[in-house]
């Protein structure tokens, strides 16, 4: 599938991997200004922790699972996984932008922190500036679907029941691209929704699927499942282009609706001051692990592309996403809620 905001060609053109080279004199400047407990020659020398910052059973924590298997393999060294949820990303993701900067913590997350976060919520978002990308475990996109309760099945009918109705949605937490879904249906098609908040995609999903809320604009690989066992009902793409794995699904640009569109990214990043020698060596090993003929498989299957960008490339792609966010933001004067 393609995209939560934007074309797919951006994301998915092949670019080489930028390699960051250290020279001596590099060396003894970056230790002038911050103290290194890990020096290039020997990295890595003991476990390497990835703070993935939603909760187990997602597509993020799968990718982060699958990478430090990979990892572990590649750099000879244990690469673990830790949880650490909570506000919408945020919380995981000042414990990596507090850690020390030696390539020993990596920060797996959706983009959503960096790029959709702060156009709701500026003073309560993390700093970019904490942060250096160097890799991605994929892109994908969301879905838009329903409970069978709801008695719906096209997207224009889920708004006309919504134009006379309020409607329930669930997202991954406030703030969250299925938080922002919702509000811009709300806002494009003029209807009333109630979104209700759970902590992480997984859950989200699972109160669709009970019935504890009628809708959701949530990721594409947690619902698949559940679509093609019946337990929910697609209405529409949120994207450019229909999924692979769902052919027969519309965009909900080609039912009307263009500006309903997420597409999100797996960043894996580190603190910003971690030394050059250790980025090149994390962006080598995620670059190895995504290219892996099971790892590929295991994305198609959450239909999740695989990306090349690394290093200030996915830098330059989160900016651009985030002044589209913000612009969207503008325009329709959506709130945090």
């Amino acid at each position: 599938m393609t995209n939560p905001a934007t074309t797919r060609s951006p994301i998915h053109t092949r670019r080489r991997m930028l390699a960051y080279g250290l020279s001596a004199a590099c060396v003894a400047s970056t230790a002038a200004l911050t103290p290194m407990p890990a020096t290039a020659a020997g990295f890595p020398e003991r476990t390497i922790k990835i703070v993935v910052n939603f909760p187990p059973g997602g597509p993020l924590d799968i990718i982060a699972r699958l990478l430090a298997a990979r990892m572990t393999t590649t750099l000879k060294q244990a690469v673990v996984v830790e949880n650490v949820t909570g506000a919408a990303g945020n919380i995981g993701a000042a414990q990596v932008a507090r850690a020390t900067p030696d390539g020993y913590t990596i920060l797996l997350s959706l983009d959503t922190p960096f790029t959709l976060t702060p156009t709701l919520n500026p003073t309560g978002s993390v700093n970019n500036a904490d942060f250096r990308p160097i890799g991605l475990g994929g892109v994908t996109g969301s879905i838009l679907a329903v409970h069978p309760s709801l008695g719906v099945d096209k997207l224009q009918a889920l708004i006309d029941k919504g134009r006379t109705q309020m409607l329930t949605f669930s997202t991954a937490g406030n703030g969250s691209p299925g938080h922002f879904g919702a509000l811009m249906l709300a806002d494009a098609a003029g209807i009333k929704v109630n979104a209700i908040h759970y902590r992480g995609n997984a859950p989200a999903v699972l109160a669709l699927v009970s019935g504890e809320v009628q809708a959701g604009v949530l990721g594409a690989g947690g619902l698949l499942p559940q679509i093609q066992a019946g337990k929910v009902r697609p209405l529409a793409v949120a994207g450019s282009s229909r999924s692979s794995l769902l052919p027969d699904l519309p965009t909900a640009a080609e039912l009307g609706y263009p500006g309903l569109q997420l597409e999100f990214m797996f960043v894996a990043m580190v603190p910003a001051s971690t030394p050059d020698a250790a980025v090149a060596v994390l962006q080598a090993a995620v670059a190895d692990a995504t290219a892996q003929p099971d790892y590929q498989e295991r994305m198609q299957a959450m239909d999740i592309v695989r990306s090349t960008l690394a290093g200030p490339a996915i830098t330059t792609r989160m900016e651009q996403m985030r002044a589209r966010y913000a612009g969207i933001v503008k325009q329709t004067g959506m709130r945090n809620e």
